[in-house]
């Protein structure tokens, strides 16, 4: 099929895009060999444990949103600033480097699985810290790649236009490249590795990505709807103030178990569950002006215009699922008087999985079809019956795990450690509990479904084409 991108970082901005849907992939059939071994101990033990396939399965979770999101900047780069990418070439080395290390990186987590008790492990193998566990040779590649990317985006910016969108991209990617040293340091006291480690996994994801996503949801909207730039980009600037303020804040409801002071629980819970907000917000205000747009302008009619309606329906999932998991899930166990009871059950995987899917993935779904637009040179993209059953699987296959890990939770709070006081047979019991193990099943079968939906994402990206798309 022909490629219809005019620009060469919009080209890479595909290439990226491809890889994060392979790892995706990967990502859901990691997940459901582990809620599979959840049920069935024995399943492929000791040759693909537990242990491993959840590392797998948590850590490609985050490398394909990288990749999504390098590739989400590549591809609105060129459009914003109105010029190709500054050092292009340098990009598409980079992108050849990171993929050639993320595939080293799996094959060892996949094969050699662990090491010895001894710093070369920490090199070669696995450092042991969830969501980081990549190498220190790896981890200090993902640093070479990201300062590349940098390079890029602020070389473009600082020759081409810099619209409001790429001000605040330019800052963001700084955080986003700053806060991941944080994790890439080692210290004998646990509670200081932890306190550093929550600087990579909370202020890392839960400031600087969800900046990242309101970014990508202002140029969406601008493409799709045609929303107009002053208000996407004055959401933008609210989005930046309170999430860059609730997410260092938001970072206190972590502290509770490590020993730092207790003012830190309430601030913590108060403003994580804020962060949604100004997303939601410019939604609500987009959508309210885009439904005026009906009438009469200088004698003709004015219609309200969609040019790609699988896109726009990800992004709109994405408000109510940003909203839904990392605010009302999250909201649910942050408070510390509940905090200490839900720590540590299947309510954290419950919030995980809704909060990544409902903040992040979708709109980097919703990037996905803008790519295939491009790329196929298509002017008004309709929903198929792929789009909309894999919008539909992948959204109730990813609620019902929700809801599923939400109750086995329930189950764990009120045998492990209400009843019996948090004890290692309380541990044991509660895994025996009627409602943790039909909980964890249903998590299974929603897991199934969420699999499914995503097949159909994936025939519909690829088959989509301008002989299946009727222009309005």
């Amino acid at each position: 099929m022909a490629n219809n991108l005019k620009f060469e970082s919009q080209k890479l901005a595909i290439n990226y895009f491809t890889v994060a849907a392979i790892l995706f992939g990967a990502q859901l059939l990691m997940g459901l060999i582990a809620a599979t071994q959840f049920l069935y101990p024995s399943f492929l033990f000791e040759i693909f444990d537990f242990s491993v396939a959840r590392m797998v399965h948590i850590n490609a979770l985050v490398v394909w949103m990288l990749y999504a999101m390098i590739g989400s900047v590549y591809y609105l780069l060129p459009e914003e600033t109105g010029i190709e990418t500054v050092g292009i070439k340098f990009g598409k080395i980079a992108f050849y480097i990171l993929t050639a290390a993320v595939t080293v990186v799996v094959l060892v987590y996949i094969i050699v699985q662990v090491g010895p008790a001894a710093e070369s492990t920490i090199w070669l193998i696995n450092e042991g810290r969830e969501y980081i566990e990549a190498p220190r040779w790896a981890d200090i590649g993902i640093v070479v790649v990201v300062l590349v990317f940098v390079f890029n985006l602020f070389a473009t910016a600082m020759k081409g236009n810099q619209t409001g969108v790429i001000t605040v991209l330019m800052a963001d990617v700084l955080a986003l490249a700053g806060l991941y040293l944080a994790g890439m340091f080692f210290t004998d006291n646990i509670s200081m590795d932890q306190y550093w480690w929550w600087w990579v996994i909370h202020l890392w994801v839960e400031a600087t990505w969800e900046v990242f996503v309101g970014c990508l949801a202002a140029y969406g909207l601008m493409k799709m709807i045609g929303a107009r730039r002053e208000v996407v980009e004055m959401w933008l600037w609210i989005e930046v103030s309170m999430l860059f303020g609730s997410g260092i804040l938001g970072m206190g409801h972590h502290y509770f178990w490590i020993g730092t002071p207790e003012y830190w629980w309430e601030i913590g819970a108060l403003f994580s569950a804020l962060e949604p907000v100004p997303l939601v917000a410019m939604f609500v205000h987009v959508i309210y002006d885009w439904g005026k747009e009906t009438g009469l302008k200088e004698g003709e009619k004015v219609e309200k215009t969609m040019n790609n309606s699988p896109a726009f329906a990800w992004f709109v999932a994405n408000a109510f699922g940003n909203f839904l998991g990392a605010g009302i899930w999250g909201f649910f166990h942050t408070f510390p008087q509940v905090n200490i009871y839900t720590h540590g059950t299947q309510f954290t995987s419950a919030h995980g999985h809704l909060a990544f899917f409902g903040a992040y993935a979708t709109i980097l779904i919703g990037m996905f079809y803008m790519g295939v637009q491009g790329k196929n040179g298509i002017r008004v993209m309709k929903a198929t019956f792929d789009s909309k059953m894999a919008i539909t699987l992948l959204c109730i296959g990813v609620m019902g795990m929700t809801v599923s890990l939400t109750v086995a939770g329930y189950g764990q709070v009120l045998v492990e450690r209400a009843q019996m006081g948090a004890t290692w047979e309380a541990y044991f019991v509660s895994q025996d509990m009627v409602w943790f193990v039909q909980g964890l099943g249903w998590r299974l079968a929603t897991g199934i479904v969420t699999l499914i939906g995503f097949v159909y994402l994936v025939k519909d990206l690829l088959t989509t084409s301008k002989k299946s798309i009727h222009e309005r």
